[in-house]
């Protein structure tokens, strides 16, 4: 193999590890996948190491040790799944390592994401449903829906425009709280904490918490660890987004 095909070989799996971080994936998986590139690029002794801000890898024998930093994460388990089907496609001799590259490239600058109204209906339904699954108060359905879809609008808006994605979930879950309060003072919902229980839920980071738990088991403690940091500081900034409300009244 020459050095520009190794080169690219590194390039190309760095690439894809990165879009799988970023978009949700356990460290274990992406592992295996930048492995299983290099292996079907002709580098079976690639050398690896994965974390949720970076990732690093080298081919033994040869000087082209590269890193990729990971500078922001959100959830969006279909580009995962991509990722995996173009290695695949790539094992298969479907795509050549520079069609796999060109197509990594057009997926991260292309992203297919749901359009804004559909999330937010989402977010809505989901608040709505939860609320009725954990209180059983089917009363509060529709004003919990409502106040859910703001809040979510909130989050959204001020995650774009802040990129601190704790401050948007703090100064969004403050929201909920007093538009929770409201509806309960104008006689438009009968539970507050009801509301907000629901409303909240579209803000919890689940996804994060469930890797933070697979990392741990898998052995990837520092990964394991900075994904339990991330989520419960999202916690923590969602509840105390909460209680400064419900403090002040």
């Amino acid at each position: 193999m020459t050095n520009d095909q190794g080169h690219l070989m590194i390039k190309t799996a760095l690439h894809a590890g990165r879009i799988m971080i970023e978009n949700g994936s356990e460290v274990a998986r992406v592992s295996d996948t930048i492995s299983r590139i290099a292996a079907n690029a002709g580098y079976p002794d690639s050398k690896v190491y994965v974390t949720i801000t970076g990732i690093m890898m080298s081919v033994s024998g040869e000087e082209n040790a590269q890193i990729e930093p990971v500078v922001s994460r959100s959830i969006d388990l279909e580009k995962i799944t991509l990722v995996n089907d173009l290695s695949r496609h790539f094992a298969e001799h479907k795509i050549t390592l520079a069609q796999f590259e060109e197509r990594l490239t057009d997926l991260d600058q292309h992203s297919r994401y749901f359009p804004f109204w559909l999330q937010l209906v989402s977010a809505g339904l989901v608040s709505g449903t939860l609320e009725v699954v954990f209180r059983h108060n089917y009363p509060d359905f529709l004003v919990t829906c409502i106040i859910g879809l703001i809040g979510w609008w909130i989050f959204y808006v001020l995650n774009r425009l802040a990129k601190i994605r704790f401050l948007s979930e703090f100064l969004a879950s403050a929201v909920i709280g007093v538009l929770a309060l409201l509806a309960v003072k104008y006689h438009l919902g009968t539970n507050a904490d009801d509301i907000i229980i629901g409303c909240v839920m579209p803000l919890v980071p689940g996804v994060p918490l469930t890797n933070a738990v697979r990392d741990i088991l898998a052995g990837d403690l520092v990964s394991g660890i900075a994904r339990g940091m991330e989520a419960l500081m999202s916690a923590i900034a969602i509840g105390s987004g909460i209680a400064m409300i419900l403090q002040a009244v």
